[in-house]
Protein backbone atom coordinates (compact mmCIF):
# COMPACT_ATOMS: atom_id res chain seq x y z
CA UNK A 1 0.00 0.00 0.00
CA UNK A 2 1.37 3.42 -0.95
CA UNK A 3 0.53 5.73 1.80
CA UNK A 4 0.29 9.87 0.18
CA UNK A 5 0.31 12.56 2.89
CA UNK A 6 -2.55 14.38 1.61
CA UNK A 7 -1.20 17.45 2.46
CA UNK A 8 1.84 16.67 0.12
CA UNK A 9 -0.55 15.39 -2.56
CA UNK A 10 -1.90 18.48 -2.86
CA UNK A 11 1.14 20.80 -2.92
CA UNK A 12 2.20 18.14 -5.99
CA UNK A 13 -0.64 18.29 -8.14
CA UNK A 14 -0.99 22.42 -7.32
CA UNK A 15 3.11 22.41 -8.06
CA UNK A 16 1.78 20.08 -11.13
CA UNK A 17 -0.44 22.89 -12.75
CA UNK A 18 1.73 25.63 -11.26
CA UNK A 19 4.71 24.14 -13.65
CA UNK A 20 2.18 23.78 -16.56
CA UNK A 21 1.17 27.22 -16.81
CA UNK A 22 4.91 28.44 -16.18
CA UNK A 23 6.23 26.12 -18.65
CA UNK A 24 3.27 26.89 -21.18
CA UNK A 25 3.84 30.93 -21.05
CA UNK A 26 7.70 30.39 -21.61
CA UNK A 27 7.45 28.19 -24.66
CA UNK A 28 4.65 30.48 -26.27
CA UNK A 29 6.49 33.00 -27.70
CA UNK A 30 9.21 30.64 -29.76
CA UNK A 31 6.18 28.00 -30.59
CA UNK A 32 6.97 25.34 -33.83
CA UNK A 33 10.06 27.80 -34.56
CA UNK A 34 12.78 25.54 -35.60
CA UNK A 35 15.93 27.11 -34.37
CA UNK A 36 18.25 27.58 -31.13
CA UNK A 37 16.80 30.05 -29.30
CA UNK A 38 18.28 32.14 -25.97
CA UNK A 39 15.84 32.20 -23.05
CA UNK A 40 16.63 32.20 -19.77
CA UNK A 41 13.21 33.58 -18.13
CA UNK A 42 9.85 34.94 -19.74
CA UNK A 43 10.46 37.27 -23.04
CA UNK A 44 7.56 39.06 -23.66
CA UNK A 45 5.36 41.73 -20.91
CA UNK A 46 3.39 39.88 -18.60
CA UNK A 47 -0.05 41.41 -17.14
CA UNK A 48 0.36 38.97 -14.27
CA UNK A 49 -1.94 36.56 -16.13
CA UNK A 50 -0.74 33.13 -17.48
CA UNK A 51 -0.69 32.94 -21.35
CA UNK A 52 -3.86 31.12 -22.80
CA UNK A 53 -2.74 27.60 -22.52
CA UNK A 54 -4.29 25.38 -25.33
CA UNK A 55 -2.30 22.38 -23.25
CA UNK A 56 -3.87 22.62 -20.15
CA UNK A 57 -7.84 23.66 -22.03
CA UNK A 58 -8.86 20.13 -23.03
CA UNK A 59 -7.45 18.62 -19.51
CA UNK A 60 -9.75 21.21 -17.69
CA UNK A 61 -12.47 19.63 -20.04
CA UNK A 62 -11.73 15.92 -18.94
CA UNK A 63 -12.23 17.38 -15.32
CA UNK A 64 -15.56 18.20 -16.05
CA UNK A 65 -16.65 15.36 -17.80
CA UNK A 66 -15.25 13.18 -15.12
CA UNK A 67 -17.07 15.26 -12.50
CA UNK A 68 -20.52 15.08 -14.77
CA UNK A 69 -20.33 11.24 -15.92
CA UNK A 70 -18.60 9.52 -13.37
CA UNK A 71 -14.71 8.44 -13.13
CA UNK A 72 -15.56 5.47 -15.67
CA UNK A 73 -15.41 7.55 -18.54
CA UNK A 74 -14.20 5.98 -22.11
CA UNK A 75 -13.01 7.03 -25.47
CA UNK A 76 -16.47 7.86 -27.02
CA UNK A 77 -17.90 9.85 -23.67
CA UNK A 78 -14.52 11.87 -24.05
CA UNK A 79 -15.14 12.30 -27.96
CA UNK A 80 -18.84 13.69 -27.23
CA UNK A 81 -17.38 16.17 -24.94
CA UNK A 82 -14.65 16.60 -27.60
CA UNK A 83 -17.26 17.36 -30.10
CA UNK A 84 -19.39 20.00 -28.12
CA UNK A 85 -16.65 21.56 -26.35
CA UNK A 86 -13.41 21.63 -27.98
CA UNK A 87 -13.77 24.24 -30.74
CA UNK A 88 -10.29 24.40 -33.47
CA UNK A 89 -10.05 22.24 -36.27
CA UNK A 90 -6.14 22.77 -36.37
CA UNK A 91 -4.45 19.52 -37.28
CA UNK A 92 -5.11 16.57 -35.60
CA UNK A 93 -7.83 18.56 -33.75
CA UNK A 94 -10.08 19.43 -36.79
CA UNK A 95 -8.98 15.58 -38.46
CA UNK A 96 -10.61 14.00 -35.48
CA UNK A 97 -13.66 16.46 -35.44
CA UNK A 98 -14.39 15.34 -39.32
CA UNK A 99 -13.91 12.05 -39.19
CA UNK A 100 -16.08 11.61 -35.73
CA UNK A 101 -18.87 13.79 -37.70
CA UNK A 102 -18.73 10.97 -40.47
CA UNK A 103 -19.44 8.34 -38.03
CA UNK A 104 -15.62 7.35 -36.77
CA UNK A 105 -15.61 6.61 -33.39
CA UNK A 106 -12.17 6.32 -31.17
CA UNK A 107 -9.89 5.41 -32.24
CA UNK A 108 -10.86 5.30 -36.04
CA UNK A 109 -11.53 8.91 -35.14
CA UNK A 110 -8.11 9.45 -34.83
CA UNK A 111 -6.12 7.49 -37.04
CA UNK A 112 -8.28 7.66 -40.20
CA UNK A 113 -6.36 9.72 -42.84
CA UNK A 114 -4.63 11.61 -40.37
CA UNK A 115 -0.67 12.01 -40.62
CA UNK A 116 -0.97 13.92 -36.96
CA UNK A 117 -1.80 11.17 -35.43
CA UNK A 118 2.08 11.23 -34.75
CA UNK A 119 2.29 14.65 -32.78
CA UNK A 120 2.15 16.49 -30.16
CA UNK A 121 -1.71 17.13 -29.30
CA UNK A 122 -2.30 13.87 -26.90
CA UNK A 123 0.81 14.33 -24.32
CA UNK A 124 0.47 17.72 -23.13
CA UNK A 125 -2.67 16.59 -21.89
CA UNK A 126 -1.81 13.44 -19.59
CA UNK A 127 -1.35 15.08 -16.60
CA UNK A 128 -4.44 14.86 -15.21
CA UNK A 129 -4.69 10.97 -15.64
CA UNK A 130 -1.69 10.98 -13.49
CA UNK A 131 -3.08 12.99 -10.81
CA UNK A 132 -5.83 11.24 -10.79
CA UNK A 133 -3.70 7.91 -9.94
CA UNK A 134 -0.90 9.05 -7.85
CA UNK A 135 1.29 6.37 -8.13
CA UNK A 136 -0.64 3.88 -10.24
CA UNK A 137 0.90 4.10 -13.68
CA UNK A 138 -1.26 1.23 -15.41
CA UNK A 139 -4.62 3.47 -14.39
CA UNK A 140 -3.30 6.30 -15.50
CA UNK A 141 -2.44 5.25 -18.87
CA UNK A 142 -5.30 3.23 -19.32
CA UNK A 143 -7.15 6.75 -18.69
CA UNK A 144 -4.65 8.41 -20.77
CA UNK A 145 -5.66 5.82 -24.07
CA UNK A 146 -9.01 6.17 -23.85
CA UNK A 147 -7.97 10.28 -24.40
CA UNK A 148 -5.17 10.43 -26.87
CA UNK A 149 -7.25 7.77 -29.46
CA UNK A 150 -9.85 10.24 -29.79
CA UNK A 151 -7.40 12.44 -31.89
CA UNK A 152 -4.10 10.12 -32.54
CA UNK A 153 -5.48 6.77 -32.59
CA UNK A 154 -2.53 4.26 -33.05
CA UNK A 155 -0.20 6.76 -33.92
CA UNK A 156 3.18 7.98 -32.10
CA UNK A 157 1.10 10.82 -30.15
CA UNK A 158 -0.65 7.97 -28.58
CA UNK A 159 2.83 6.31 -27.70
CA UNK A 160 3.79 9.88 -26.13
CA UNK A 161 0.78 10.11 -24.06
CA UNK A 162 1.34 6.89 -22.18
CA UNK A 163 4.85 7.33 -21.75
CA UNK A 164 4.03 10.51 -20.24
CA UNK A 165 0.91 9.76 -17.99
CA UNK A 166 3.25 6.70 -16.56
CA UNK A 167 6.29 8.88 -15.72
CA UNK A 168 4.11 11.91 -14.07
CA UNK A 169 2.15 9.09 -12.12
CA UNK A 170 4.87 7.46 -11.20
CA UNK A 171 7.01 11.05 -10.23
CA UNK A 172 4.40 11.60 -7.03
CA UNK A 173 6.25 8.56 -5.34
CA UNK A 174 9.68 8.62 -7.16
CA UNK A 175 12.00 11.75 -7.66
CA UNK A 176 14.94 10.00 -9.65
CA UNK A 177 14.55 10.97 -13.26
CA UNK A 178 16.13 7.97 -14.78
CA UNK A 179 14.13 5.96 -13.06
CA UNK A 180 10.87 7.96 -14.08
CA UNK A 181 12.14 7.61 -17.71
CA UNK A 182 12.36 3.45 -17.34
CA UNK A 183 9.14 3.30 -15.99
CA UNK A 184 7.51 5.45 -18.18
CA UNK A 185 9.44 3.33 -21.58
CA UNK A 186 7.76 0.34 -19.85
CA UNK A 187 4.13 0.53 -21.12
CA UNK A 188 5.20 1.24 -25.24
CA UNK A 189 6.47 -0.50 -27.30
CA UNK A 190 10.19 -0.87 -27.29
CA UNK A 191 10.93 -0.08 -30.59
CA UNK A 192 8.15 2.94 -31.32
CA UNK A 193 9.63 6.06 -32.77
CA UNK A 194 8.91 7.54 -29.15
CA UNK A 195 11.05 4.88 -26.97
CA UNK A 196 14.10 5.28 -29.71
CA UNK A 197 14.08 8.95 -29.29
CA UNK A 198 14.03 8.72 -25.47
CA UNK A 199 16.37 5.82 -25.21
CA UNK A 200 19.18 8.15 -27.90
CA UNK A 201 18.33 11.26 -25.72
CA UNK A 202 19.44 9.68 -22.70
CA UNK A 203 22.58 7.82 -24.45
CA UNK A 204 23.69 11.34 -25.41
CA UNK A 205 23.52 12.39 -22.32
CA UNK A 206 25.20 9.80 -21.07
CA UNK A 207 28.05 10.24 -23.68
CA UNK A 208 28.59 13.52 -22.38
CA UNK A 209 27.61 15.16 -25.33
CA UNK A 210 26.18 18.96 -24.69
CA UNK A 211 22.38 19.49 -25.09
CA UNK A 212 22.83 21.32 -28.60
CA UNK A 213 24.70 17.48 -29.69
CA UNK A 214 21.83 15.84 -28.23
CA UNK A 215 19.19 18.33 -30.13
CA UNK A 216 21.64 18.05 -33.70
CA UNK A 217 20.76 14.37 -33.20
CA UNK A 218 17.06 13.82 -32.60
CA UNK A 219 16.48 16.42 -35.59
CA UNK A 220 18.93 14.69 -37.65
CA UNK A 221 16.96 11.15 -36.74
CA UNK A 222 13.82 12.14 -36.07
CA UNK A 223 12.27 15.44 -37.03
CA UNK A 224 9.16 16.30 -38.33
CA UNK A 225 8.20 19.14 -41.11
CA UNK A 226 9.01 22.49 -40.04
CA UNK A 227 6.01 24.59 -39.31
CA UNK A 228 5.46 27.03 -42.20
CA UNK A 229 3.60 29.60 -39.99
CA UNK A 230 6.30 29.54 -37.38
CA UNK A 231 9.62 29.69 -39.90
CA UNK A 232 13.13 27.86 -39.99
CA UNK A 233 16.60 29.55 -39.44
CA UNK A 234 19.00 29.84 -42.43
CA UNK A 235 21.16 27.55 -39.84
CA UNK A 236 19.04 24.67 -39.44
CA UNK A 237 17.89 25.23 -43.18
CA UNK A 238 21.83 24.65 -44.08
CA UNK A 239 22.23 21.67 -42.10
CA UNK A 240 19.17 20.23 -44.17
CA UNK A 241 16.88 20.13 -41.28
CA UNK A 242 14.00 22.26 -43.79
CA UNK A 243 12.68 18.34 -44.49
CA UNK A 244 11.12 16.11 -42.69
CA UNK A 245 7.13 13.94 -43.23
CA UNK A 246 4.32 16.55 -41.75
CA UNK A 247 3.00 15.86 -38.66
CA UNK A 248 5.62 13.37 -37.32
CA UNK A 249 6.43 15.59 -34.51
CA UNK A 250 6.08 13.39 -31.18
CA UNK A 251 8.87 11.99 -31.30
CA UNK A 252 11.02 14.55 -31.46
CA UNK A 253 9.32 16.50 -28.66
CA UNK A 254 9.35 13.80 -26.50
CA UNK A 255 13.13 13.79 -26.84
CA UNK A 256 13.36 17.26 -26.02
CA UNK A 257 11.63 16.72 -22.93
CA UNK A 258 13.74 14.51 -22.19
CA UNK A 259 16.73 16.34 -22.69
CA UNK A 260 14.97 19.20 -20.75
CA UNK A 261 14.99 16.69 -17.50
CA UNK A 262 18.66 15.36 -18.13
CA UNK A 263 20.55 18.54 -19.15
CA UNK A 264 18.64 21.15 -16.37
CA UNK A 265 20.42 19.05 -13.75
CA UNK A 266 17.65 19.31 -11.13
CA UNK A 267 17.06 23.08 -11.92
CA UNK A 268 13.61 24.24 -12.89
CA UNK A 269 14.58 27.29 -14.77
CA UNK A 270 17.48 25.47 -16.64
CA UNK A 271 15.03 22.43 -17.37
CA UNK A 272 12.41 24.56 -19.46
CA UNK A 273 14.87 26.75 -20.63
CA UNK A 274 17.10 23.92 -22.32
CA UNK A 275 13.78 22.47 -23.69
CA UNK A 276 12.84 25.88 -24.99
CA UNK A 277 15.92 26.57 -26.85
CA UNK A 278 16.04 23.12 -28.68
CA UNK A 279 12.91 24.87 -31.00
CA UNK A 280 10.25 23.19 -31.87
CA UNK A 281 6.78 22.72 -29.81
CA UNK A 282 8.27 24.85 -27.09
CA UNK A 283 5.35 25.69 -24.74
CA UNK A 284 4.30 21.64 -24.76
CA UNK A 285 7.78 20.68 -24.15
CA UNK A 286 8.24 23.47 -21.61
CA UNK A 287 4.92 22.96 -20.17
CA UNK A 288 4.97 18.99 -19.68
CA UNK A 289 8.48 19.91 -17.84
CA UNK A 290 7.18 22.12 -15.60
CA UNK A 291 4.44 19.73 -14.86
CA UNK A 292 6.96 16.68 -14.03
CA UNK A 293 8.95 18.70 -12.08
CA UNK A 294 5.91 20.04 -10.28
CA UNK A 295 4.92 16.54 -9.27
CA UNK A 296 8.28 15.43 -7.79
CA UNK A 297 9.25 18.27 -6.11
CA UNK A 298 5.46 20.15 -4.71
CA UNK A 299 4.59 23.80 -5.61
CA UNK A 300 7.66 25.01 -2.83
CA UNK A 301 10.03 23.79 -5.37
CA UNK A 302 9.57 26.08 -7.68
CA UNK A 303 10.77 29.01 -7.52
CA UNK A 304 8.62 31.94 -6.47
CA UNK A 305 10.35 34.15 -8.95
CA UNK A 306 8.98 31.83 -11.84
CA UNK A 307 5.32 31.93 -9.95
CA UNK A 308 5.08 36.18 -9.48
CA UNK A 309 4.96 37.45 -13.22
CA UNK A 310 2.03 35.44 -13.92
CA UNK A 311 0.06 34.23 -11.11
CA UNK A 312 -2.08 31.43 -10.40
CA UNK A 313 -5.33 31.99 -12.77
CA UNK A 314 -6.70 29.80 -15.39
CA UNK A 315 -7.20 31.36 -18.70
CA UNK A 316 -8.15 29.41 -21.83
CA UNK A 317 -7.98 29.10 -25.76
CA UNK A 318 -9.93 26.43 -27.01
CA UNK A 319 -13.31 25.97 -25.73
CA UNK A 320 -16.43 26.85 -25.67
CA UNK A 321 -17.04 28.76 -23.18
CA UNK A 322 -20.64 29.76 -24.06
CA UNK A 323 -21.86 26.44 -23.42
CA UNK A 324 -19.53 25.66 -20.52
CA UNK A 325 -21.80 27.51 -17.78
CA UNK A 326 -22.57 30.81 -17.55
CA UNK A 327 -19.25 31.86 -20.30
CA UNK A 328 -17.34 29.06 -18.46
CA UNK A 329 -17.86 29.36 -14.88
CA UNK A 330 -17.72 25.56 -14.62
CA UNK A 331 -14.09 25.86 -15.56
CA UNK A 332 -11.51 26.65 -12.23
CA UNK A 333 -10.50 30.29 -11.91
CA UNK A 334 -7.20 29.30 -10.80
CA UNK A 335 -4.87 26.34 -9.90
CA UNK A 336 -5.98 26.39 -6.37
CA UNK A 337 -9.42 25.09 -7.32
CA UNK A 338 -7.91 23.38 -10.22
CA UNK A 339 -6.00 21.39 -7.75
CA UNK A 340 -9.03 20.52 -5.26
CA UNK A 341 -11.45 19.70 -8.09
CA UNK A 342 -8.14 16.91 -8.99
CA UNK A 343 -8.45 15.92 -5.39
CA UNK A 344 -11.73 14.89 -5.34
CA UNK A 345 -11.85 13.04 -8.68
CA UNK A 346 -8.70 11.17 -7.76
CA UNK A 347 -10.16 9.98 -4.09
CA UNK A 348 -13.45 8.40 -6.34
CA UNK A 349 -10.59 6.85 -8.73
CA UNK A 350 -8.72 5.08 -5.97
CA UNK A 351 -12.16 4.19 -3.97
CA UNK A 352 -13.45 2.51 -7.16
CA UNK A 353 -11.09 1.06 -8.42
CA UNK A 354 -9.11 -0.24 -5.10
CA UNK A 355 -5.91 1.24 -5.81
CA UNK A 356 -3.31 -0.03 -3.27
CA UNK A 357 -3.13 3.75 -2.74
CA UNK A 358 -4.45 5.82 0.60
CA UNK A 359 -4.40 8.83 1.53
CA UNK A 360 -3.13 10.38 5.22
CA UNK A 361 -2.56 13.01 7.64
CA UNK A 362 0.77 11.39 8.32
CA UNK A 363 3.87 11.78 7.02
CA UNK A 364 4.29 10.25 3.59
CA UNK A 365 6.15 7.50 2.63
CA UNK A 366 9.63 8.28 1.32
CA UNK A 367 9.86 7.79 -2.35
CA UNK A 368 12.47 5.62 -2.33
CA UNK A 369 11.09 3.03 -0.26
CA UNK A 370 8.32 2.42 -3.12
CA UNK A 371 9.95 -0.50 -5.48
CA UNK A 372 10.19 0.11 -8.65
CA UNK A 373 9.09 -2.64 -9.82
CA UNK A 374 6.00 -2.37 -8.72
CA UNK A 375 5.23 1.28 -10.27
CA UNK A 376 6.76 -1.01 -14.35
CA UNK A 377 4.44 -2.13 -16.94
CA UNK A 378 2.86 -5.79 -15.71
CA UNK A 379 2.17 -8.02 -18.23
CA UNK A 380 -1.53 -6.61 -18.71
CA UNK A 381 0.06 -2.94 -18.63
CA UNK A 382 2.32 -3.63 -21.30
CA UNK A 383 -0.59 -4.51 -23.90
CA UNK A 384 -3.14 -1.27 -23.12
CA UNK A 385 -2.24 0.13 -26.25
CA UNK A 386 -3.20 -2.79 -28.00
CA UNK A 387 -6.66 -1.25 -27.75
CA UNK A 388 -5.63 1.52 -29.95
CA UNK A 389 -6.38 -1.25 -33.07
CA UNK A 390 -10.03 -0.60 -32.83
CA UNK A 391 -12.95 0.52 -30.87
CA UNK A 392 -13.64 -1.28 -27.81
CA UNK A 393 -17.07 -1.73 -26.54
CA UNK A 394 -17.80 -2.56 -23.01
CA UNK A 395 -20.59 -4.50 -21.20
CA UNK A 396 -21.51 -5.67 -17.76
CA UNK A 397 -19.59 -8.91 -18.18
CA UNK A 398 -18.23 -9.27 -21.45
CA UNK A 399 -15.92 -6.43 -23.67
CA UNK A 400 -15.67 -6.87 -27.47
CA UNK A 401 -13.37 -5.48 -30.02
CA UNK A 402 -14.17 -4.14 -33.73
CA UNK A 403 -10.95 -4.92 -35.50
CA UNK A 404 -11.32 -3.78 -39.13
CA UNK A 405 -7.71 -4.51 -40.46
CA UNK A 406 -5.01 -2.66 -42.05
CA UNK A 407 -6.83 -0.17 -44.05
CA UNK A 408 -9.08 0.70 -41.32
CA UNK A 409 -12.90 1.48 -41.27
CA UNK A 410 -13.56 1.93 -44.99
CA UNK A 411 -15.49 -0.89 -47.32
CA UNK A 412 -14.98 -0.89 -51.40
CA UNK A 413 -17.36 -1.46 -53.77
CA UNK A 414 -17.41 -5.35 -54.72
CA UNK A 415 -14.63 -6.46 -52.38
CA UNK A 416 -15.16 -8.84 -49.63
CA UNK A 417 -14.35 -7.00 -45.71
CA UNK A 418 -13.07 -8.62 -43.05
CA UNK A 419 -14.29 -7.82 -39.48
CA UNK A 420 -12.88 -9.21 -36.63
CA UNK A 421 -14.78 -9.47 -33.29
CA UNK A 422 -12.68 -10.30 -30.27
CA UNK A 423 -14.66 -11.04 -27.18
CA UNK A 424 -13.36 -11.11 -23.87
CA UNK A 425 -15.35 -12.63 -20.65
CA UNK A 426 -15.59 -10.54 -17.54
CA UNK A 427 -16.73 -12.67 -15.39
CA UNK A 428 -16.32 -16.05 -13.92
CA UNK A 429 -19.21 -18.25 -16.04
CA UNK A 430 -18.67 -19.69 -19.56
CA UNK A 431 -21.41 -18.45 -21.89
CA UNK A 432 -22.23 -19.71 -25.71
CA UNK A 433 -23.02 -16.26 -27.55
CA UNK A 434 -25.04 -16.07 -30.88
CA UNK A 435 -23.35 -13.28 -33.16
CA UNK A 436 -25.43 -11.45 -36.01
CA UNK A 437 -24.21 -8.85 -38.17
CA UNK A 438 -27.49 -6.52 -38.74
CA UNK A 439 -27.00 -4.86 -42.09
CA UNK A 440 -29.69 -3.13 -45.08
CA UNK A 441 -30.37 -5.21 -48.03
CA UNK A 442 -27.74 -3.22 -50.03
CA UNK A 443 -25.25 -5.41 -47.85
CA UNK A 444 -24.60 -8.97 -47.58
CA UNK A 445 -22.67 -10.64 -44.72
CA UNK A 446 -20.97 -14.53 -44.02
CA UNK A 447 -21.70 -16.15 -42.35
CA UNK A 448 -25.14 -15.09 -43.75
CA UNK A 449 -27.70 -16.24 -40.61
CA UNK A 450 -25.29 -16.15 -37.41
CA UNK A 451 -22.27 -17.68 -36.02
CA UNK A 452 -21.80 -19.17 -32.50
CA UNK A 453 -18.79 -18.36 -30.35
CA UNK A 454 -17.85 -20.01 -27.29
CA UNK A 455 -16.33 -17.40 -24.45
CA UNK A 456 -14.81 -19.21 -21.42
CA UNK A 457 -14.56 -17.20 -18.48
CA UNK A 458 -12.11 -14.82 -16.94
CA UNK A 459 -9.19 -15.98 -16.63
CA UNK A 460 -9.21 -17.85 -20.54
CA UNK A 461 -8.05 -16.39 -23.52
CA UNK A 462 -10.77 -14.05 -25.51
CA UNK A 463 -12.70 -15.81 -28.49
CA UNK A 464 -12.83 -14.48 -31.81
CA UNK A 465 -15.30 -14.50 -34.68
CA UNK A 466 -14.83 -12.84 -38.14
CA UNK A 467 -17.65 -11.82 -41.05
CA UNK A 468 -17.09 -10.66 -44.59
CA UNK A 469 -19.12 -7.66 -45.45
CA UNK A 470 -20.28 -7.26 -49.19
CA UNK A 471 -21.32 -3.92 -50.95
CA UNK A 472 -21.80 -2.96 -55.00
CA UNK A 473 -22.48 0.33 -54.35
CA UNK A 474 -21.30 1.45 -50.81
CA UNK A 475 -22.58 4.85 -50.02
CA UNK A 476 -20.31 7.34 -48.43
CA UNK A 477 -20.98 6.48 -44.78
CA UNK A 478 -22.47 2.85 -44.46
CA UNK A 479 -23.78 1.49 -40.99
CA UNK A 480 -23.96 -2.19 -39.48
CA UNK A 481 -24.80 -3.41 -36.18
CA UNK A 482 -23.50 -6.60 -33.89
CA UNK A 483 -26.01 -8.25 -32.41
CA UNK A 484 -24.40 -10.57 -29.36
CA UNK A 485 -27.19 -11.94 -27.39
CA UNK A 486 -27.10 -15.97 -25.39
CA UNK A 487 -29.97 -18.35 -24.89
CA UNK A 488 -31.48 -18.34 -21.71
CA UNK A 489 -30.46 -15.11 -21.24
CA UNK A 490 -31.84 -11.06 -21.28
CA UNK A 491 -28.53 -10.00 -22.16
CA UNK A 492 -28.29 -8.52 -25.95
CA UNK A 493 -25.11 -6.14 -26.83
CA UNK A 494 -25.32 -4.24 -29.60
CA UNK A 495 -21.72 -3.24 -31.36
CA UNK A 496 -22.19 -0.66 -34.33
CA UNK A 497 -20.15 0.09 -37.19
CA UNK A 498 -19.73 2.64 -39.66
CA UNK A 499 -17.90 1.90 -42.37
CA UNK A 500 -16.75 4.87 -45.40
CA UNK A 501 -17.33 3.95 -48.92
CA UNK A 502 -13.42 3.51 -50.08
CA UNK A 503 -13.92 3.99 -53.12
CA UNK A 504 -14.47 7.55 -52.71
CA UNK A 505 -10.93 8.34 -51.64
CA UNK A 506 -8.47 8.68 -54.08
CA UNK A 507 -5.19 8.49 -52.04
CA UNK A 508 -3.89 7.04 -48.78
CA UNK A 509 -2.73 9.98 -46.88
CA UNK A 510 -1.75 8.08 -43.56
CA UNK A 511 0.45 5.38 -45.77
CA UNK A 512 2.11 8.08 -47.34
CA UNK A 513 2.97 9.68 -44.36
CA UNK A 514 4.63 6.38 -42.98
CA UNK A 515 6.51 5.97 -45.84
CA UNK A 516 7.86 9.36 -45.36
CA UNK A 517 8.72 9.31 -41.79
CA UNK A 518 11.11 6.37 -42.53
CA UNK A 519 13.99 8.29 -43.64
CA UNK A 520 14.76 10.13 -41.12
CA UNK A 521 15.31 7.20 -39.15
Amino acid sequence: MIKLNRQAYLNKVLGCWMGKNIGGTLGAPFEWKRQINNVSFYTHDIDGNPLPNDDLDIQLLWLIALEEQGIHVNSRRLAEYWMLFVTPYWAEYGIAKTNMKSGLVPPYSGSYQNPYKHSCGAFIRSEIWACIAPGHPETAVRYALEDAVIDHGDGEGMYAELFCAALESAAFVIQDVRKLIEIGLSYIPGDCAVARAVRDMVACYDAGKTWEEAREYLLTHYRGHYARHAGISEEERAKGFADGPLGWDAPSNIGIVVIGLLYGEGDFGRSLCVAVNCGEDTDCTAGTIGSIYGIMHGIEGIPKEWIRPIGRSIRTACLNLGELGHYGNQLPADVEELTERTYRIARQVIAAKRLPVEFTENESTRPEEVPLESLMASDRGRLIYERAKGPVYEFDFYEVAVDCGAEGPIIRSGENKRVTLTITNLYKFPEMLTVRCLCGSDASVEPAGAAKVFVHHVVSEPASVTFELRMDLPKPVNRFVFELTAEGRSLVMLVPLVLLGGDRFSSNLQESVMQASGTNR
